[in-house]
């Protein structure tokens, strides 16, 4: 636009224009930050099924140490002594667990974020105030 077209432009032409501007701008940020997240969650999505597969072979791993400790304590014991001893011990480590998790569970108390609506009503208070002065 040459110097002569700007300054015939009006003010009302102006701020259209800046309007145009940023709206064009706006609208090509979101576009870009959706195909980020979509990139971010197609790796995340990835992620989360290789961590899926590394349970399950952690699982049959721990399966088999769990067998060979109960073939190992076969030469001792009976066999069904040798499992019933792993299978308590096991169970006992559950229920540890499971009573340490539920200790954090209880912690948590209301699921509401108390600190940040505590925080939010304290800010609505002050701009009333703020309003009556």
């Amino acid at each position: 636009m040459t110097s002569a077209t700007k300054e015939s432009l009006s003010t009302a032409e102006l701020v259209r224009q800046v309007s145009e501007g940023v709206s064009r701008l706006v609208r090509d940020e979101l576009r870009l930050a959706k195909i980020e997240l979509a990139e971010k969650g197609r790796h995340a999505g990835r992620g989360a099924g290789l961590f899926g597969g590394a349970g399950a072979v952690a699982l049959l791993g721990a399966g088999a140490v769990v067998a060979a400790v109960i073939i190992l304590l076969a030469e001792v014991l009976p066999a069904w002594a040798a499992a019933a001893i792993v299978g308590a011990v096991l169970l006992a480590a559950a229920g540890l667990l499971g009573l340490l998790g539920k200790r954090q569970v209880d912690e948590i108390g209301s699921p509401a974020p108390e600190r940040t609506i505590r925080s939010v009503k304290n800010d609505i208070d002050a701009v009333k105030e703020r309003a009556h002065r």
